[in-house]
């Protein structure tokens, strides 16, 4: 059963620009009028699996917050939502960097912005802000944690694997109804409002119609981000960019969210409290009660720790 949506109270744009070869979607909050030096661009990216309209929530909480009036830019990633996929086989960080600076070549063309970015989005607005500091006024980093270290004895075993996977083409669930699109995120994340689910679930999927189609309804993903990339991730090489950071940072994390369940003993919450630390200017905010999605679970929260911190 559909709930009735949640009522946005922030209307977006829906807009389109070629970057990089691709047709980029873009939700889009107010215009480049709302923007001032210290008022620049809000700039916010999600993370594997979702979408940029998943800020609604949090969009309207930041409008709600007294004198908070911005321009708010959130792009689909590659593959992701309306933008299209890439034809590739697999995807990989460079190239959400190279999407994000293409973007804001084309949308702010000079002067810095403020950043947000969500779990994979955290990670790629990390290495961002490392090699292009000037770049970035403000940076807000949810859960974006980066990966376990790799070491290259791991190498010839994930190059097989990539191998063999790409002779089996990947594929996502597809659901009869936008209900049962609603349920799969609520059941993706237990703390997410029926309401929410209920408005998010058409952003997330569409209904396949026409001749030759299913008639069922899909996840708006490309299957190939399923498939493992065949290079390693160097935490070494990422802690150096985070190093390069000149901008204060905002990190924020949910209190129920536990690394353990997506790595085991492979990423130690040590590990990761070392990475950070080579940060050079940095405030924390620690949500509850609140998982992996911030940005649903506790968006008013969230919203305040971002006004007072972008102020």
């Amino acid at each position: 059963m559909l709930h009735t949506p949640y009522p946005a109270r922030r209307a977006a744009r829906s807009t389109f620009l070629p970057i990089r070869g691709l047709r980029y979607h873009i939700q889009q909050w107010g215009d480049a009028s709302l923007a001032s030096v210290d008022r620049p661009p809000l700039v916010m990216v999600h993370g594997w699996m979702d979408v940029g309209a998943s800020f609604q929530f949090a969009v309207d909480a930041l409008a709600a917050q007294e004198g908070f009036e911005r321009w708010v830019i959130a792009p689909d990633w590659r593959g992701f939502g309306l933008t299209d996929s890439a034809s590739a086989d697999s995807y990989w960080f460079p190239d959400y960097l190279g999407d994000l600076d293409a973007l804001l070549d084309a949308l702010v063309p000079a002067g810095a912005i403020d950043l947000v970015g969500h779990s994979m989005g955290g990670n790629v607005v990390m290495a961002y802000a490392g090699v292009r500091p000037q770049r970035i006024r403000r940076l807000v980093n949810l859960e974006g944690f980066g990966l376990p270290a790799s070491r290259p004895q791991q190498a010839p075993k994930r190059m097989l694997q990539w191998l063999d996977e790409l002779k089996t083409p990947q594929a996502l669930r597809s659901y009869d109804s936008l209900g049962g699109v609603a349920d799969r995120l609520q059941k993706n994340n237990p703390l997410l409002p029926a309401d929410k689910a209920a408005w998010l679930a058409p952003h997330w999927a569409r209904q396949r119609l026409g001749p030759g189609e299913d008639g069922r309804w899909h996840i708006l993903g490309d299957p190939a981000h399923k498939r493992p990339n065949p290079m390693l991730y160097r935490a070494d090489e990422h802690v150096e960019m985070w190093r390069q950071i000149t901008a204060p940072v905002l990190w924020a994390e949910g209190d129920r969210t536990d690394m353990t369940k997506w790595w085991g003993d492979r990423y130690p919450r040590a590990d990761f409290e070392a990475r950070l630390a080579v940060v050079p200017q940095l405030q924390r905010a620690l949500l509850s009660p609140c998982g992996h999605m911030l940005h649903h679970d506790q968006p008013e929260a969230l919203a305040g720790h971002i006004a007072r911190f972008l102020a």
